[in-house]
């Protein structure tokens, strides 16, 4: 059964900065084609969660937590599976101090 995605506000933040670096340093054209493929990536997490990597969520003992590459580009969505919807928490560079990051995730956005 397909869940809506529902990016909270830091994978937001995230998408747009990334979208605005594209544009300043490759592009609209590189920008639009991030934008087609996280769009791509979000319909396929949405009709196969569980096809992400547990690997983070077992790393950090956060139950649940999967990451899914963007096709074409060094960038990964973590999320987790609700009942109701997949919670997408970040959408990050695959080279950056991942753990850190998520360790450090806005819980005031949570959706438990």
């Amino acid at each position: 059964m397909t869940k809506p995605v529902a990016p909270r506000t830091a994978a937001k933040r995230d998408a747009e900065l990334i979208v605005s670096r594209y544009v300043d340093e490759a592009g609209v054209d590189v920008a639009l084609s991030f934008i087609d493929e996280l769009e791509d990536a979000y319909r396929f997490i949405a009709d196969n969660p569980a096809a992400g990597s547990p690997r983070y969520g077992l790393m950090l003992d956060i139950p649940g937590l999967r990451s899914w590459r963007v096709r074409g580009f060094p960038h990964l969505i973590f999320y987790i599976e609700r009942t109701d919807l997949l919670d997408v928490w970040r959408i990050l560079h695959g080279s950056r101090d991942v753990p850190a990051t998520l360790v450090d995730h806005d819980e005031t956005d949570a959706r438990l």
